[in-house]
């Protein structure tokens, strides 16, 4: 079996993309910071197909030794806020430069970068900025790396359409913030099979695909879709630009003295400014062989936890 190395494996995205590859018959090393929480992944292949390893990209023997041997990598880390030593610059470029360093000094030409739509170099935000310079680096380093650029990614595990609804059943007023931002949700699942069909087909190589589902919403379209599938009506409250700082500002405390996951960053913020859809002359899906999937399909099979009366709520039954 050829041997691919998933840094980032038991993450969102990776959880996916290591049962994809099982499939397919690769041996797959899960390749991240706490080993015992990735041991459910051994179950998705063979006995001894998936084999789980420590490593920390953002140190260079555990990297290295996570790489040798292997005929394919697929980097999927990447942080939405920073806490303590994992900082977006740490992390999200440097850590993907290490990558790509190592691939390069072992003769690896395949290798899977996962970026994000938005990523710019010149950006003032963060997030944004590393990404586009982590996506430099790997090129760099490896020429024939294909760049994956998501849009909002959902599924069972997210953090988005899950938070909103959580918001909905505990609130009767929803904040709204970047209420026209247009966004172009994709399932995860279809951004695990893009990153598995990169390292089987060779046109992939050294290209960069925008990833995005079949409807662009907006933010307030988002929220109509959470309410619809929760069966709950709530206030939608438009937050002027100012009061979203200030929040944004509050939120982050909680992750500057004690490290907790905050519920929103001014980065955040700045970035719902910007429509995050897939570019009209981009590499996209399609160009994989992959026909999206709509949120109708899925957002049911997840978000019916959180209506009143459970998973039935809504359910008719005829004579």
């Amino acid at each position: 079996m050829p041997v691919v190395t998933v840094f980032g494996g038991s993450g969102f995205i990776g959880r996916y993309a290591v049962r994809k590859l099982a499939k397919r018959g690769w041996r797959v090393r899960v390749a991240v910071r706490r080993p015992n929480e990735a041991m459910f992944l051994r179950t998705a292949g063979d006995v001894g197909q998936v084999e789980t390893i420590q490593a920390n990209i953002r140190d260079d023997a555990s990297t290295e030794r996570a790489i040798v041997g292997s005929d394919a990598v697929i980097n999927l880390v990447g942080i939405l806020f920073p806490t303590g030593k994992q900082t977006f610059d740490a992390v999200q470029r440097d850590g993907a430069e290490r990558i790509a360093r190592f691939c390069a000094h072992h003769g690896i030409d395949r290798l899977v970068h996962i970026s994000a739509i938005g990523a710019d170099g010149s950006s003032g935000v963060a997030y944004q900025r590393t990404k586009a310079e982590a996506e430099a680096a790997v090129l760099r380093h490896v020429p024939t790396a294909t760049i994956l650029r998501p849009s909002l990614v959902f599924g069972p595990e997210d953090e988005f359409f899950n938070r909103f609804a959580g918001m909905a059943r505990m609130s009767p007023v929803l904040p709204l913030m970047g209420g026209d931002t247009r966004f172009q949700p994709v399932y995860v699942g279809d951004v695990a099979e893009a990153a598995v069909r990169s390292l089987e087909d060779a046109q992939a190589k050294g290209a960069t695909f925008e990833l995005g589902g079949p409807e662009v919403v907006t933010m307030r379209e988002v929220f109509d879709l959470v309410m619809e599938e929760t069966g709950r009506k709530r206030f939608v409250l438009p937050v002027p630009g100012w009061v979203a700082r200030i929040q944004a500002w509050m939120f982050e405390l909680p992750n500057r003295l004690l490290g907790m996951a905050p519920l929103l960053t001014r980065d955040q913020l700045a970035m719902l400014d910007e429509d995050n859809v897939v570019g009209v002359d981009a590499k996209s899906l399609g160009d994989l062989g992959i026909k999206p999937t709509t949120l109708e399909s899925i957002l049911p099979t997840y978000l019916y936890r959180y209506r009143a009366s459970g998973q039935y709520a809504r359910t008719k039954v005829t004579q």
